[in-house]
C-alpha cells in the first residue's frame, strides 16, 4: 500500500499502521479513509497529503 505524507507537517500515513487514535484500522488504504479524516498531528485535510512511496517501493541511496 502507498504511503502519503502531510505537506503541512510531514506526518506520514502508513496503511499498515492505520490511525488507531481515530479508529482507522490497520490495513486501511489512504483512498479508503473517510472524507473528513484529518492529519492526526496538525489537522490538515486529506487534500493536503501527497503520495511519497508506492507499493513495495523502498527509498534507496544506491542511485548516488
Amino acid at each position: 500500500m502507498s504511503v502519503y505524507a502531510c505537506e503541512v507537517c510531514g506526518y506520514e500515513y502508513r496503511p499498515e499502521a492505520g490511525d488507531p487514535e481515530h479508529d482507522i484500522e490497520e490495513g486501511t488504504s489512504f483512498e479508503d479513509l473517510p472524507a473528513d479524516w484529518v492529519c492526526p498531528l496538525c489537522g490538515a485535510s486529506k487534500e493536503d497529503f501527497e503520495k511519497v512511496e508506492e507499493d513495495g517501493e523502498e527509498e534507496s541511496d544506491d542511485d548516488m
